[in-house]
């Protein structure tokens, strides 16, 4: 394992990328596109945001237009990780190069805001899977018992930590199996709604809402439906951050790039790729949904829309495959979102920007240990405090992941843009690719950031009671971001070394260059 001596205390990116002794050559170029995929938990974000998205005034059956609109930043800031991973195919990702483009301060800001969005998601990601494992097996006394999820939660996360800890290839084939299951069930479903629904087979539920008695009825498709000017663009605004967090996971497939066997090339590409199969995914599914029984009963069964639908769609006994694909969907993300997570912090470590406890790797599977294990103990804590307080922090925590994502893929497209300022007027096509692209997508999210700030700053728009006069969604997004200042700020006489760094500049020629690996010069 590579000591704080293997740190890379300021080698520009041309001179190569610090062993930071990861596997090399583990995985491919198809795992990258899986991981990137797999981490989004398509089945799991659909299940449990989509009805949120057509609540937002303004949106209802133009859900999908609002995911159309969110694939665009992020297909352009998936442009930016793949230019950045060209020259730069660090496992820190997002904090390495923000610190080459920005600084020290705005890239240690960056690895926090990374590992702030992960320890938040981890809540419902556990809590899904812990739900979810219940009624597959019939256990409903169970899945409506606090303690047992608790303890399920606990479990799965322990598990998969368990796994990315015993290494990479074990972590790639377990999500290559899972992301296809999840696929074909979510293709089942939503072509079988669609047949139902064309073919007049959807008869009116009738069921009662809050001692109210309620009557869904089918609709089918129009236009109208993708169309994004068909809302107010604030309202748009404001289903965007959701959106955003429906999307986001796709970059954990660059985060295993030093592990990957073209590291330059094959997990930059990764990203892109999955941004566009995660739209295709995300626009069919929204629309079979929504057309099945209309956008209310997706808002009346916000917090669980795929089982609710999929009673009506399948049938009782098929419906367990949707119950399978939330359950494998959750799971997998789970595992997803520890594998970046470690890899951020062992980088970070590396830089010398935090402790060298979290640059330990281990000597047999190659993987983080301090990294890995420390974040899924941080996790498991986070997770039980969140689940003790109430569901409804729960839902808003969901809302509150969204601020620290906006912020680090805002900072990614900006940087990409700085960093190869003097390459931008060599073309048209690097004039967009790599400024005009990256830095129109990263200002989106920065507006969407904002946006949502004020929205979510009223409590009429939260779940949970405010706390001292402020949202729990702004005090777990916004003031988390804070808190990481704060630890930044105090971190600064700590690790001169790293503080002291310069901002950086894409030497010439870099994108036409293999990047040299330079080996760690210190093993325990």
């Amino acid at each position: 394992m590579a000591t704080e001596g293997a740190a890379s205390s300021g080698p520009p990116a041309s001179s190569g990328v610090m062993d930071k002794g990861l596997k090399k050559g583990a995985i491919g170029y198809v795992s990258n596109v899986v991981i990137g995929v797999a981490s989004t938990a398509p089945a799991y974000s659909l299940a449990t945001t989509l009805g949120a998205i057509v609540l937002v005034t303004g949106v209802g059956v133009h859900a999908p237009a609002v995911l159309l609109v969110a694939f665009i930043p992020m297909f352009l800031v998936a442009g930016a990780y793949r230019y950045f991973n060209k020259a730069d195919p660090d496992a820190g990702t997002t904090f390495a190069w923000t610190t080459r483009a920005f600084g020290p301060s705005t890239g240690w800001m960056n690895g926090w805001a990374i590992f702030l969005a992960d320890v938040v998601v981890m809540v419902s990601l556990s809590d899904i899977a812990a739900e979810y494992t219940f009624k597959l097996f019939g256990f409903t006394e169970l899945g409506e018992s606090k303690a047992a999820i608790i303890v399920a939660a606990v479990l799965w996360i322990m598990l998969m930590t368990w796994i990315c800890y015993r290494g990479i290839e074990l972590s790639a084939r377990l999500q290559s199996a899972l992301l296809g299951v999840e696929v074909a069930i979510l293709i089942i479903f939503s072509v079988v709604a669609l047949v139902k629904v064309y073919g007049g087979s959807v008869h009116p539920l009738h069921a009662e809402v809050e001692s109210h008695q309620v009557v869904y009825h089918s609709i089918k498709p129009t236009l109208d439906w993708f169309n994004p000017f068909a809302m107010k663009f604030s309202d748009l605004f404001v289903a965007l951050l959701i959106g955003f967090f429906i999307y986001w996971g796709w970059d954990s497939g660059v985060a295993v790039n030093e592990e990957s066997r073209d590291p330059a090339e094959g997990p930059g590409k990764a990203a892109v790729v999955s941004t566009i199969l995660l739209v295709v995914i995300y626009v069919i599914v929204t629309a079979a949904a929504q057309s099945y029984h209309g956008t209310k009963f997706l808002g009346d069964n916000e917090s669980d829309v795929l089982n609710a639908l999929g009673k009506e769609v399948l049938g009782g006994t098929l419906n367990k495959l949707l119950i399978i694909t939330v359950l494998t969907s959750a799971s997998a993300s789970t595992q997803t979102t520890i594998l970046p997570t470690a890899r951020t912090t062992l980088s970070m470590a590396h830089w010398k920007a935090v402790t060298s406890l979290l640059a330990r790797v281990h000597k047999r599977f190659l993987t983080p240990t301090v990294s890995t294990i420390g974040f899924g103990a941080l996790s498991i804590v986070f997770t039980v405090v969140i689940l003790l307080l109430s569901e409804s922090v729960l839902l808003d925590s969901i809302s509150a992941v969204g601020f620290p994502i906006c912020f680090y893929y805002g900072f990614t497209g900006i940087a990409c843009a700085v960093y190869y300022r003097k390459e931008l007027t060599k073309s048209v096509r690097n004039f967009l690719v790599l400024g005009a692209g990256p830095m129109i997508g990263g200002l989106a999210m920065f507006a969407v950031f904002y946006k949502a700030a004020v929205y979510y700053g009223h409590q009429e728009n939260v779940s949970s009671k405010e706390i001292l006069g402020i949202t729990l969604p702004l005090w777990m997004g916004v003031g988390g971001m804070f808190l990481g200042l704060i630890i930044m700020l105090f971190s600064r006489p700590i690790f001169k070394e790293f503080f002291s760094r310069k901002r950086e500049v894409a030497p010439p020629g870099i994108l036409e260059h293999p990047i040299e690996v330079i080996p760690a010069p210190v093993d325990f």
